[in-house]
């Protein structure tokens, strides 16, 4: 049962009218559908605060562990980069802001209880670590927070060098480069955000092991790393997460690399748990993605092609379904879903709305019976995608196994 439903005289109503009544309702309130919800035995209060601090004692009330860190079960991405006018902040799939706004936005969700942030140094590139700097200033002991390396890039200008570059001198150059722009005095965990080929991952879990003996890092993660780089990493200095994409849309990590999770006892971070917006239902059969004059990274992603989407719509219909049958919105319902499959699940969505993180931060209130989770799993299964996850070149990177050491 979820805080999504609150059982009145309305019950005998169907569901769907329920539905968008509450919808309708909450947006004349200017308040998020669950927290109106959340709060109907208190309406009374509802414009005195009642929502946020409804919001407050969900954050407060749950933590998953990634390792030995314990944080909130919907962390917040900054992926973020230069928009196509001076002042403007860009994410990948065409939403727009300004740096104040994103400013404002981690801060509020740091203030509703979010604890585990996730940036990199190529996200802009460094554009997304200073944002996220500047936000933390004064609360950054609130926060894990997470950032990458492993991008080949010029440090003082942010150029693109073209490939990965792990080598232990540039791991720590980078570190030094990130602390200054994320402002702190230590990177709770820091991830290779790909595996490089041309290094050793022994030599990468080695310089990783001297900055934690330094404090400048706390903790250690890898990307899409290949199964056997896990095992070999951990073996130096044990991980605290892998970080692979992960959703109802692609469920990859399930064949090998949870079970090594698990195994070792790693927590595991989702990327683009929500498929790019995807399973939000914002995208649509007939729906185009701009290549100019700031790309959206789907216009060039397989399974947003003209000729994959109509098929791949099933799965949208699986997950609004499923939402309307646990009150909840599809991307609370998708986010949801992805909790319920481990206790060490982590995901990261990223927005540029404060109204869709608020919303996002909800999932954490729903849960499945064992039936039901065993029923939305076969539903999802059920659907066969169609299209790669990613384009040919960036697949390229995942799933590597590094060199062996000589």
């Amino acid at each position: 049962m979820s805080i999504f439903h609150s059982p009145t005289s309305s019950d005998q109503e169907p569901r769907g009218l329920q539905r968008r009544q509450l919808l309708a309702t909450a947006a004349t309130l200017g308040i998020a559908p669950w927290l109106l919800s959340a709060c109907a035995s208190q309406t009374a209060s509802i414009a005195n605060g009642a929502d946020d601090a409804a919001m407050r004692r969900l954050t407060a009330g749950q933590r998953r562990k990634l390792g030995t860190l314990e944080v909130f079960p919907v962390g917040l991405g900054c992926q973020w980069r230069p928009g196509a006018t001076p002042g403007v902040v860009a994410d990948s799939y065409s939403s727009t802001f300004d740096r104040p706004a994103a400013v404002r936005l981690i801060q509020r969700a740091v203030d509703l209880g979010v604890n585990f942030i996730d940036t990199a140094e190529v996200y802009g590139p460094f554009l997304s670590e200073e944002i996220v700097g500047e936000a933390l200033q004064g609360i950054r002991n609130k926060i894990v927070l997470e950032t990458k390396f492993g991008m080949d890039l010029d440090q003082k200008t942010g150029k693109r060098l073209g490939g990965l570059n792990s080598r232990p001198e540039h791991i720590k150059q980078v570190v030094e480069a990130q602390l200054r722009r994320l402002r702190t005095d230590r990177i709770d965990v820091l991830v290779q955000h790909r595996v490089d080929p041309a290094v050793p991952i022994e030599d990468v879990a080695g310089a990783v092991k001297d900055l934690i003996a330094e404090g400048k890092v706390l903790h250690f993660g890898l990307s899409e790393p290949g199964v056997q780089t896990i095992r070999r990493a951990h073996a130096v200095q044990p991980l605290t997460v892998i970080q692979n994409e992960y959703s109802m849309l692609w469920r990859g990590p399930e064949a090998q690399v949870l079970p090594v999770c698990e195994e070792l006892g790693i927590g595991f971070v989702c990327w683009s748990p929500l498929a790019m917006g995807f399973l939000t239902g914002s995208v649509k059969a007939d729906s185009r993605f701009a290549s100019a004059p700031v790309m959206d990274f789907r216009a060039v992603v397989p399974r947003f092609a003209p000729e994959a989407l109509p098929a791949n719509m099933a799965l949208v219909q699986v997950v609004r379904d499923w939402a309307e049958r646990k009150n909840a919105t599809p991307a609370q319902l998708a986010l949801a879903w992805l909790l319920a499959q481990k206790p060490w699940i982590v995901p990261i969505p990223g927005t540029t709305k404060v109204a869709h993180m608020e919303e996002n931060l909800g999932a954490a209130a729903i849960s499945f019976t064992v039936d039901e989770l065993r029923q939305v799993n076969a539903d999802v299964v059920a659907v066969n995608i169609q299209g790669a996850r990613l384009p040919p070149a960036v697949m390229l990177m995942s799933g590597v196994e590094a060199p062996v050491k000589r």
